[in-house]
This record gives structure tokens, sequence and C-alpha cells, in this order.
């Protein structure tokens, strides 16, 4: 029966409301969408309410939208009655007004506000003649005098229409308008047939191609291409994220007595400059994950001229190693960024200690005994310590620094609720670890949930930029900012980054390693940075991949073919070419035109002479790919066959064959072939690459290392992710053959392989034995769109 009575309740409610709502001039379908939106239709049911109070039942629909987008835009409720106030006494009467009136309490969150100050801001009282409005247009059209007498109707009247409101910010539109169009005509006349024509489209000027990328809106897994590179999607007004100092603009951003103060001394600090971070654990190798967060932080703070903090959050010293502090500056630093300053958050442990103690003395954290299996999950039971006195939590929170507490025997908690419903995170705990840079000093560490918001604060940071699933902290990031009367930056959250067919979780990758099926963290069939850096992606072709995807706020999961496509596009401007044989057949010239060795230039980049050329030998004896010749010709077939012969690249030659060589089970081991001037033969229908006097070498060609797009997904791969492992990820080819023109080539330097793809010089070379790595193909595999 309760039930249903306040079921009936509710219905009478939605009732009354929709009546309220059609009667300010919407529609039943407008009125009854705003119902569905609780806090809309509750702040708009309010804003009515008054408003008929001052002005009787009947509303005229001019007042009912400024009282509409007054209640949908106001980002602070607490304001609405006396902005209604103003609509109700016809003081804000045209929407400009209420932007105005909507901004000025935006950018004053404290009370009082300035009353005079405001009504100065939004034009209340302000009162503009007809004649203001004629002079005003009236200057503006003699400014424009020439060019409308020019151009007549095909004049942008828009502009006039601008410059006038500029001089005139409180007048009306509509009449502005009206006075624009009847001085126009009376300056022009009426329109004549050659007005009415439609005006040509001027052709529009190539951007130039500096800094241009494509950049990429992402729609159910596929990527439409724009022109706009990473920095124009990262500068000024792009994002919409709040200006340095205006902290208070952004919508949920909590506002205390002390916020105006904490900011302008916070903009005496940096100077009203933009500063970010990127705050990795060292414990684990960076992903192409945290490309898209270099990306981001470092970005951002370029294009708006600000600085980017490198800083470490090592408060975990069981899982931190020096390999990862300088893997993680070193990849930063190889994708092409310098931070300002590398720090880490146990340069602040003294910092955060002291305001621990704080936190308790004004009864904001108290000291647990509750253990980690008790407290985990999202409905623990409420600790029984809560609400222990200061001086007891205080003493104990000294004895846990004093080691006299094992693990897991005391925390440090804070007493908030956060946004998914998590109570009183832990902000210490006790761990008999020596750390990597404080050693035995400590024996209790704060977690990243107490310690994260307050390094931001230590190092002014302007905006906080993180993954989505870290906004479920968001508001415990200005809870505790503000708990302590210290700066509160503003967190700001974007989508994660990831790739099919791979794994980056670190325990993940560990497991691949335990396994032996990688090598390690760098094997070049993850998608670790360093891997890729092994592999032979360029620092660029990463970079413009995290800015085709774009910068989302929904999470972006990409195909790897884009960003090998990004390889490519980099790659074939900067790799140099060479000729390797992947699968050597010896070929002997029995005409060879000279009595010793020739030299051939080749250029480095046929596309762009200019840019230089390498000799290789050419003799009696080349090599040439097994897969480039045929005894037995299909049709369609353009390579080397008996009666077909082919040219060599970039050797002025064309051979054909004389003699087919075999073994004693039949396999073609050698060529004899005669040689003819390119310019005196026929043009054949191929021309093949070839070495001469080669350099052995080892290549490593790869595939994806699992077979399926979600290697971690149960229902896609029920057996785990280790038993999705492609068994042809990695095939080593041991006796390939390069031209000597890459002998001098160090470990990373690229090349073109002429029609075999993008190789890269491996690490495990040396002298005597090169070794490449294939980074990608020529073309992409279609098998892999």
């Amino acid at each position: 029966m309760a039930a249903a009575a306040a079921g009936a309740m509710a219905a009478e409610e939605a009732e009354e409301a929709l009546g309220l709502f059609t009667g300010i001039g919407l529609s039943e379908a407008k009125a009854r969408e705003t119902l569905r939106n609780g806090t809309l239709s509750a702040l708009l049911r309010r804003a009515v309410l008054q408003a008929r109070s001052t002005l009787g039942p009947d509303l005229d629909k001019a007042t009912g939208t400024l009282l509409y987008n007054a209640a949908a835009r106001l980002r602070d409720p607490k304001h609405l009655g006396f902005l209604v106030g103003y609509i109700a006494r016809r003081e804000i009467i045209t929407d400009l007004q209420l932007s105005a009136a909507l901004e000025y309490v935006r950018s004053h969150p404290l009370e009082p506000l300035d009353v005079a100050d405001f009504e100065r801001a939004c034009g209340v009282g302000v009162c503009v003649t007809p004649e203001q409005i004629e002079e005003a247009v009236e200057a503006v059209i003699g400014e424009h005098r020439a060019e409308l007498l020019a151009e007549r109707y095909h004049f942008n009247m828009g502009l006039l229409m601008g410059e006038a409101r500029s001089r005139l910010r409180w007048a009306d539109g509509k009449t502005i308008k009206n006075e624009v169009d009847l001085q126009v005509l009376h300056l022009l006349g009426p329109k004549t047939e050659a007005d009415l024509e439609k005006k040509p489209k001027a052709a529009k000027a190539r951007p130039a191609p500096v800094e241009k990328q494509k950049a990429a809106v992402v729609e159910n897994g596929e990527v439409g291409m724009e022109t706009r590179s990473l920095l124009e999607q990262l500068r000024g007004e792009a994002l919409k994220f709040h200006k340095p100092g205006e902290n208070y603009k952004t919508e949920g951003y909590v506002v205390t007595p002390n916020t105006m103060a904490l900011l302008k001394q916070h903009l005496a600090i940096t100077g009203g400059q933009v500063r970010t971070r990127f705050p990795p654990e060292p414990n684990g190798i960076l992903h192409i994950g945290h490309a898209k967060a270099i990306n981001f932080n470092f970005g951002y703070a370029k294009a708006n001229g600000g600085v980017c903090f490198l800083r470490y959050d090592d408060t975990n010293p069981e899982k931190e190693e020096e390999k990862y502090f300088t893997a993680i500056r070193e990849m930063v630093e190889w994708l092409g960024y310098q931070p300002y300053a590398v720090t880490h958050a146990s340069d602040y442990f003294d910092q955060l200690y002291t305001w621990a103690l704080e936190l308790i003395r004004r009864g904001q954290a108290y000291v647990c005994h509750q253990k980690v299996d008790e407290i985990k999950g999202h409905n623990p039971p409420p600790s029984p310590w809560r609400d222990r006195p200061v001086e007891e939590s205080l003493l104990l929170f000294e004895d846990m620094r004093k080691g006299k507490f094992g693990e897991g025997e005391a925390t440090l908690r804070m007493k908030l609720v956060m946004e998914d419903g998590k109570m009183d995170p832990v902000a210490y705990r006790v761990k008999f670890t020596p750390h990597h840079r404080t050693g035995d000093k400590w024996c209790i560490y704060p977690t990243y949930d107490y310690t994260h918001c307050l390094c931001d604060s230590i190092e002014h940071i302007t905006h906080s930029l993180c993954t989505k699933e870290f906004q479920a902290r968001r508001s415990s990031y200005f809870w505790l900012c503000n708990a302590l009367d210290v700066y509160c930056p503003v967190q700001w959250e974007y989508g994660r980054l990831n790739l099919l067919y791979t794994v980056v979780s670190k325990r993940k990758i560990i497991r691949l390693v335990e396994t032996g099926a990688v090598r390690d963290w760098d094997d070049p069939r993850l998608f670790t940075l360093t891997a890729l850096r092994r592999r032979g992606f360029p620092p660029e072709a990463i970079n413009n991949f995290c800015a085709r995807v774009g910068v989302t706020v929904a999470q972006a999961t990409m195909e790897p073919h884009l960003l090998e496509a990004c390889a490519r596009e980099v790659l074939n401007e900067q790799a140099p070419r060479a000729m390797a044989v992947l699968e050597p057949l010896k070929v002997t010239i029995t005409n060879f035109p000279a009595p010793k060795a020739l030299e051939v230039l080749v250029p480095n980049f046929p596309a762009d002479e200019s840019r230089g050329f390498h000799k290789v030998p050419f003799q009696p004896t080349v090599y040439i790919e097994e897969t480039d010749f045929r005894e037995d010709v299909d049709k369609g077939y353009k390579r080397l066959a008996p009666g077909q012969p082919v040219g060599l690249r970039h050797a002025g030659y064309i051979i054909a064959v004389q003699n087919v060589i075999k073994d004693a089970s039949g396999r073609v081991i050698e060529l004899e072939v005669t040689c003819t001037k390119s310019d005196t033969a026929e043009k054949p229908k191929a021309f093949i690459h070839w070495v001469s006097e080669p350099l052995a070498c080892e290549v490593r060609l790869y595939e994806r290392l699992f077979l399926h797009k979600n290697p971690e997904d149960p229902s896609e791969v029920p057996g785990g992710f280790l038993s999705d492992l492609n068994p042809d990820s990695l095939r080593v080819v041991s006796n390939a053959l390069v031209d000597s023109s890459v002998l001098s080539a160090r470990p990373f330097d690229k090349f073109q392989f002429e029609r075999l793809g993008y190789f890269s010089v491996d690490p495990d070379s040396e002298e005597g034995k090169m070794v490449f790595n294939r980074t990608v193909t020529l073309k992409e595999d279609p098998g892999k769109a």
C-alpha cells in the first residue's frame, strides 16, 4: 500500500512539473526530456515557482527560455535564486545578459557577490537607444564604405553586425540587424541580378606541412582522418580546459574560503604558466599506452607555453628498481621530450608526513587496525577505530613511524567516501623495506591516494592529466587538498589507449618472459616502448600515431596496423635504401663486361637523389632471391625465368638465364647467365634486387605475438593468454646477405631493404655478423586490415 501511495505521489509531482514546464513555453517532448534529468528538473521547478511568485502564474516564453537556460547552465545551484530574481524583475532580459551573469558567478565563487559589480558586468539598467544603434551602425558602415561599394551585397554583412555589437554590447541583436539592413539598402539600393549571383569560392591556400599530422576521430573502432597536429589538438581552447589560476571555473571543483587566496599565491609562484606532470611508477617498462600519456602531458604543456615535470611515484619500495627509473627517462627523451624537472614522490616524504600529522589533528584521519582483507572491496565493514581520539591516533601514528607495528597491523586512513563508494582510503601503511632513495629512514610509506594530489600541489601543477580509471579518485583529490588548506590543482581525465593482439600489463609481460614466450621486456613482438624502439619504430611514428588517435575522453582500442602505417610514413622519409637477400640464389655472369668488379652508384632515396648515393660492388658473382627465379613460368609471372630476362636494379644491366645448375636432390643452387647493357636491350618486364660481395647477416621477421584480437578475454581465449601465442610470431633467417653499404651501421639505425621492407639494426649485432629486425613490410598486409 505504502509503495502504491508513494508511486501515485511521484506521478502527481511529475504531472505538476510537466504543467510548469509547458507553461513556460517548452514543448511537451522537451518538458518530458527535462523530467528525466532529476537535477535539472528540480532546479527548473525552483526557478519557475520563484519567478511566478513575482510575475504571477503566466510567464511569457522569453522569460521561460531565460529560466530554462539559467537552470541548465548554472554550475553552482546556490546562485539560482539570485539570478532568477534578476530575470523576474526584468533586469536580465536577453540571453547575452544571462551569459554574462553565468560567467560572473562562475568567476566569483565566494560569497557575498558584489552586487554593483555584478550589475555592471551584466548590463543591468543599461538602456541602448535607437539613436545610439543608428550612430554605431553608421560609423561601422562608414569605415567599410569603399569595400561595400566595390563588393555590394557580396560583402560579409556579419562583419558589420559584429563590429556594431562590439560597440554596443547590450543592444538588441535583432534591432542592430534591422538597422544594418536599412542603412546598407540606403547606400547600395535594391539588389541587382549581379548581386543575386553566387560569389565564386576563393581557392583555399594550402597550409604549410609544418608539424601537421593526421588526427583521428575514433568511431566504432574505425579512425577518420583530419589534418590536425597533436599540438593543434592540445593548444589553447581546443580542450576546454581551465586557464591557470581559474581552477574554480571547472565543474565539480570545490571552493573553500581559502581557495582564492591560495590561487593568488599559486599564480605569483608560476606566473600563470601551464604546468603538467608525467607520474609513472618505477616498477615496470613503459608501453604504447604510456606514449599517449607522455604526448598528452608534455604536449599540452608545450602547446601552451608551459612546462612538464617527470615525477616518479616511488611510494612502493618493494617493486622499484634502478633499471626502471633509467628506462622511463630514456623513453621520455627518446619520444622527443625534455622534462622541466625530474622529481620523486620521495623528495616530499618529510612534508607528506607533516601533513599527515596535521590531517589527524584536524580530525580527518585516524589509525586503524583492520586487516587488508577486511577493508578490500566496495562494502567493507566500517572501522571500529574511526572515532578514536585525535591524541591517540597521533601517538599510534608515531609508533607506526618508529616501527612498533608489524606490516598489516596498522594503517592511517582518511575520513572520506570516494565516488566509487570506497570508504576511508588508506593514507599510510607499514613496510619494512629499504627505499631506493631514502634507505632505512622510513618504515611507513604513503599511498597513491594520499601522495598524488599533494605532490601535484607542492609542484603547483595546473592540469593533473590522468586516464579515466582515476575519475573515481577525483573527489578524494579535491577533498585532501582542501582538508589541509593547500593549493588544489584540477584533475582532468582522458581515455586510455589500448592495442589489439597484445598484452601490456606488467604481470602478464613478466609471465611471458618467465615462460620463454618472449626474451625480455624489449622483445620486438611486444608493445613496450623499449620493444618498439628495438624493432625499429621511429619515435616520430609513435607520436604521430598518438596524434591520429586524438585526445579522446573515450577509451580507444586500435589495430596494430594503424601504428605500422605511421611507421611506414616516417621510415619512407628517414630510412636510406639498401639491398638485401633473405634466401640467396647464386648467379654467375659468364660474360661479365669488365676484368674486375665495377662500382654501382645507388641513390639513398630514389625519389630525391639530392640526398646522396652509396656505392656497391658489381662483379661476376651476384646473389638474388630464390623466389625471383622460376623454371616454369605461370601467366603473369614477370621475374627471371629461362627465356625471360630481368633487369638488375641500379646496375644498368639485364641478365638472361643460360644454364640452371641443381644439386643431387634437384634443387636449383646456381644460375649461369649472360648480361647486356640496359640501353641496348629491350626493356624487361621486371627489375630485381641483388647483392655482390655481400655481408652475411641474420634477419628476424616478426608477426603478431597472439592469434586473437583480445588474448586476455576469456570469452575469446578460454585457455588464457598464454594459450593464444602465435607459433609463427618469429622467423629467424640466419644466412641472409646484405650489401656492404650498411657495414658502418650502429644499433637502431634503419634501412629500407628494397622490395622487402623496413629493417633496423638490432643491439645483438657484433663484428662479422649483423642482426636486423624487420620493423614493417613495405605495404600493409591486406589480411591485417
